[in-house]
């Protein structure tokens, strides 16, 4: 008896697993693959339609000045504005500059964080993007060093 339960919420488990990745994979492919391919920073946000940004106070932009491990580099940004509608992190110098995207609703706040992957030393961007596609953002250079030697 107790094996076929455990059987049971095995099965219902992987059901909602399989449920939840098919979800995510639809949500993956409809982001816009230009803006993924893109190699500026700047062409990713006229990818995503997204007007130039000026840099503000208001996006509050945290990051390491050095980054030991370039694998897992975190990065978070917030911003307190009204009518913010989503919080892009982008990477200068990477082959694929664009990080993350993360969609904002009015019932949620703005403030995200993330660890993205560097190369090389590079300005990292937050990008605030309002309802009207008018844009801030905040920016940071940040070190990589190799095998944490600070050199």
């Amino acid at each position: 008896m107790n094996k076929r339960r455990q059987a049971l919420k095995t099965g219902l488990a992987l059901g909602a697993v399989g449920t939840l990745s098919s979800l995510v994979l639809q949500d993956a492919q409809a982001y816009d693959k230009a803006a993924f391919e893109s190699k500026t920073w700047q062409d990713v946000l006229k990818a995503l339609g997204v007007a130039t940004p000026k840099e503000s106070s208001d996006v509050v932009f945290l990051a390491p000045d050095i980054a030991e491990n370039g694998a897992v580099v975190p990065v978070s940004a917030s911003c307190a504005l009204p009518g913010i509608k989503r919080i892009i992190f982008l990477v200068e110098k990477n082959p694929a500059p664009l990080v993350a995207v993360f969609n904002v609703s009015d019932d949620v706040l703005a403030n995200f964080s993330a660890r993205c992957k560097m190369g090389q030393t590079s300005m990292v961007y937050a990008v605030a993007v309002g309802s009207d596609s008018q844009a801030w953002m905040a920016k940071k250079e940040v070190k990589v060093t190799l095998g944490g030697c600070g050199g």
